[in-house]
Order: structure tokens, then C-alpha cells, then sequence
């Protein structure tokens, strides 16, 4: 049974970026790389106004993201999924089906570097904070990981869940770049509430299948929770500097809220949409 776990799943072998680690590792790098050549190229240059760019970046993420959605329950549907827990076996072509998704889902992660990128030439960089960039950075590597190992089973619920979140999130992103449509936004405070459900609601499934087993890797359950620990530190520390003192009446009316759960966490950079402040002196 341990072997089983150890050596790579069978039914993901000759998937794109999966065989090897090391695009994803240098991928990785170069993100990393342009988040700091980037800030100094931009250091002396005005910043890049990209409206045009940011619709259609985040139209595309929102329509990548209700077709992840509406596949995952799809295929879950089909196999029979187990909410509570599920394996990574029992369900014969719909784990294919799921690990398909899984593949768009572990893509997307690259993709949404361009989330900072976009940081970087609006020359918003205090948006671009250490755990904006840490969960960045590691959702893509760890993704790698569960393609590779658990790539069905279990691993489905937070990226449905994800993906429902991501179809708003991105949908309000890209509304927020068009100043006509800003007036019409007032579901930004019910994005977040429902951003921070996604993320208890993770927790307590992941923690499921370690209370009532079902087969599915002992050990993958308790990477993800140590996983989420360190964002739930990060988490609790952004908001009690946050929250800890109450704003004043002024402040409330100029301040946007800055709370974020992406991908099932937190992140500080709620008001900016990709880059973009929801202010009269942003182009």
C-alpha cells in the first residue's frame, strides 16, 4: 500500500509539465525573477494604465474558472464522489475526468502570476506583499505535487469551491477596471464573506478524511492542514494589524475593505484588481 503512494500515479504520466519537476521549478524562478527586475525596470517609468489588458486577463480566469467549476460537478456527479471522503481509485474514468480539471486548475496557478505582473507595471507594490507572493509561488509547486501523487479522490473539493469563488472574484475584478460599472459593485463585503466560508469549509474537509479515513494518503492530508497552518498564521496576523484598531467614519468611506481569500486563503490586495485601486486617480 505505501509503495503505491510513493511512486508517481500511472494515469497522469506524459501530461504537459507533469513528468518532470523542473519546469515548474524554473517557471517558479522566473516569477520570482520578474517580481524584481520588474520593480526595478519600473522604478523611474510611470506605470502602465493595461485597462484593455486586465478585462480581458480577467474575463479569460472567470471563464477558465465556471468551466473548472461546472466539470468538477460534472465529474464528481458521475463517479459517485463521497463528500466526507473519497479515494483515489474507486471511481474508474471519472477520477480521469477529475484529474483532467486538476491539470486546468494546477495551470491556472501559472497563470495567475500574471496577477503580480500586473502589480509590477501598474507600480502598485505595496500590493505586493510576502504572502501574496508565498501563496503565489507555492499553490503553483504544491499543485505539481498533488497532480503527480493524488491527482483525483479527495483532492477535488477546494478547487470546486475555488473555482465558484473565482467566477465572482475575477467577474468583480474586471467589472472594477470599467469606471461606469463601479457604481454597480456594492457585492464587494458578500465576496468577501464568502471567500472566508471557502476557506473554514477546506479546513474542515481536509481534516474529514483524517478523522474518518477513507483511503485516501494519510500523509497528503496532513501536508495541506501544515500547509494551511502557515497562511492561517499569515492570515491572523493581517488582520488583527488590520482590525485591531477601528477606523474612523472618514476612513470607512475612503477605505475599500482589503480582506481576500483566494484559493481557499488570504490575501491583503482585496481592493486592488489586479493591480487596479477603485479610486478617482487610478486610469
Amino acid at each position: 500500500a505505501f509503495s503505491m503512494y510513493f511512486f508517481l500515479d500511472a494515469r497522469v504520466r506524459g501530461w504537459f509539465l507533469l513528468d518532470s519537476y523542473l519546469p515548474t521549478f524554473f517557471l517558479t524562478g522566473a516569477y520570482l525573477l520578474c517580481i524584481w527586475l520588474g520593480n526595478k525596470f519600473m522604478k523611474n517609468r510611470p506605470p502602465f494604465s493595461l485597462r484593455a489588458h486586465l478585462i480581458v486577463y480577467n474575463l479569460g480566469i472567470t471563464l477558465l474558472s465556471f468551466y473548472m467549476l461546472v466539470e468538477l460537478i460534472l465529474a464528481t456527479w458521475e463517479g459517485g464522489y463521497n463528500l466526507q471522503c473519497q479515494n483515489l481509485h474507486s471511481a474508474g474514468e471519472a477520477d480521469i475526468r477529475v484529474a483532467k480539471v486538476l491539470w486546468w486548475y494546477y495551470f491556472s496557478k501559472v497563470i495567475e502570476f500574471m496577477d503580480t505582473i500586473f502589480f509590477v507595471l501598474r507600480k502598485k507594490s505595496s500590493q505586493i506583499t510576502f504572502l501574496h507572493v508565498y501563496h503565489h509561488a507555492t499553490m503553483f509547486n504544491i499543485w505539481w505535487c498533488v497532480l503527480n501523487w493524488i491527482p483525483c479522490g479527495q483532492s477535488f473539493f477546494g478547487p470546486t469551491l475555488n473555482s465558484f469563488i473565482h467566477v465572482l472574484m475575477y467577474s468583480y475584478y474586471g467589472l472594477s477596471v470599467i469606471p461606469s460599472m463601479r457604481k454597480y459593485l456594492w457585492w464587494k463585503k458578500y465576496l468577501t464573506q464568502a471567500q472566508l466560508i471557502q476557506f473554514l469549509l477546506t479546513i474542515v474537509h481536509t481534516l474529514s478524511a483524517a478523522v474518518k479515513p477513507c483511503g485516501f494518503p494519510f500523509g497528503c492530508l496532513m501536508f495541506q492542514s501544515s500547509y494551511m497552518a502557515t497562511l492561517v498564521i499569515l492570515f491572523i496576523n493581517f488582520y488583527i494589524k488590520t482590525y485591531r484598531k477601528a477606523p474612523s467614519r472618514t476612513a470607512v468611506k475612503e477605505t475599500p475593505v482589503t480582506t481576500e481569500i483566494k484559493n481557499g486563503f488570504h490575501k491583503d490586495y482585496f481592493a486592488a484588481a489586479n493591480g487596479f485601486q477603485n479610486n478617482k486617480k487610478a486610469q
